[in-house]
């Protein structure tokens, strides 16, 4: 029975350890492409690699690490008053998204009127919530099994 409880955390360490290495976010912009609106559209041209994108420039001298923690889905209201949806892959702690979240300092006349965060490949779909109750519920079932 022992030995079921080892394989069972093995293989969600790594399933986690492999998510977190190369994650994969959907990446585009409401503006230019329609299916990137509020009613979302996935397209397989929408997937993006988060390893092969560096954070923005102006997070960069704040995070360390280069590696995307996630993907994030922004939306934003231009100077014109509509609003604009951004997906992408999201660098920083995702359970605070105070420093990841924040604007572009370069676009002084964007308002950001959200941003939600979330950590499994191509979450940022929607603004679901479910991958990280998932991820809390997994952690607490695995407590439960090593104690």
């Amino acid at each position: 029975m022992a030995n079921i409880n080892y394989i069972f955390v093995l293989t969600a360490i790594a399933a986690i350890v492999g998510t977190t290495i190369a994650i994969h976010c959907y990446q585009c912009e409401s503006i230019s492409n329609t299916k990137c609106g509020e009613k979302f559209e996935a397209d397989d041209v929408m997937k993006y690699d988060c390893s092969r994108v560096a954070p923005p420039r102006f997070l960069q001298s704040i995070f360390p690490v280069r590696n995307a923690t996630g993907c994030m889905k922004k939306t934003l209201e231009a100077v014109n008053g509509h609003p604009q949806i951004i997906r992408s892959c999201y660098f920083g702690d995702i359970s605070n998204t105070q420093t990841g979240c924040q604007s572009d300092p370069s676009l002084p006349f964007v308002k950001q009127l959200s941003c939600d965060v979330c950590a499994d490949n191509l979450c940022n779909s929607s603004s679901a919530k479910g991958p990280i109750a998932l991820a809390i519920v997994v952690f607490f079932a695995l407590a439960r099994v090593l104690s």
